[in-house]
């Protein structure tokens, strides 16, 4: 089940004019990160620091070695659902909406449309502009859990442990995606730590998220280990619902990602 328009979004991409820090497009992105912004991804980093601190902190004075296998099994899963809504919140931020849309555009939509005009300006990103608002996105869960542990009984948090250590590292590596993804495109000056953790592909290595860079990108969307994508490319889950949207709407996929990308 192929859109008619993807062979044309195909062609359009590969006549797009080079991207780079030097181009239009992305020198206007650019400029719409503000003060304002930064302050609130500040706030975001300070607050689910404090909450990853405190879930750990109770999760340690809880902790038997008998929870050892359940733990690794919730981490992973928490680790899995971070990757699919990676996945899901980069599809959308990517395929649909616009800059303009008031508030979440130039907020959140803008570094997507910044990211596939000027891939590198990522690696040029500090770790509050990187990082904060995945974490303001974790601060829901983490208070709830934070709550939790601190109104329930210690038996009550013993025998939902796993669904704690699942929340964990749901949080921690949705707050980390977009480090993840900044290592991805950071060729030179990466730890031995962290290139083995790609070599390992427990976080997103390079090579593999350079097929999602390849025009018109749409494919390979997950992003925090990429573990996903090969699945979700096989069952064409990302074509399938782009094509329903488009049947049902009306709205071409990418058409505002084309528009910055064409600027001159």
């Amino acid at each position: 089940m192929e859109c008619p328009l993807r062979a044309e979004a195909f062609k359009e991409a590969h006549s797009r004019p080079a991207g780079g820090r030097g181009h239009q497009g992305a020198k206007e992105l650019a400029s719409g990160y503000t003060q304002g912004k930064r302050n609130m991804e500040i706030c975001s980093l300070i607050v689910s620091t404090l909450m990853n601190v405190l879930v750990v902190a109770g999760l340690l004075y809880y902790w038997e070695l008998r929870h050892i296998p359940g733990a690794l099994i919730s981490t992973g899963l928490g680790m899995l659902l971070a990757d699919f809504l990676s996945g899901l919140v980069h599809w959308g931020a990517d395929t649909w909406g616009s800059v303009d849309i008031p508030i979440i555009g130039k907020a959140f939509i803008r570094p997507f449309r910044e990211h596939h005009i000027d891939p590198t300006a990522i690696t040029r990103h500090d770790y509050i502009e990187a990082n904060g608002d995945n974490a303001l996105v974790t601060l829901p869960i983490l208070i709830l859990m934070v709550s939790l542990m601190v109104t329930q009984p210690p038996d009550a948090i013993i025998n939902y442990y796993y669904y704690y250590t699942f929340g964990l590292s749901l949080t921690l590596f949705i707050t980390f995606t977009n480090q993840f993804h900044k290592w991805s495109h950071t060729y030179y000056g990466l730890p031995k730590w962290v290139e083995l953790l790609q070599k390992a592909h427990i976080i997103l290595p390079k090579a593999h998220h350079r097929i999602h860079h390849v025009a018109p990108h749409e494919t390979y969307f997950c992003i925090t280990t990429g573990w996903l994508n090969y699945p979700l490319e096989k069952i064409r889950f990302w074509t399938t619902l782009e094509y329903i949207i488009e049947a049902v709407t009306g709205h071409k996929p990418r058409s505002d990602d084309m528009k910055w990308i064409n600027k001159r």
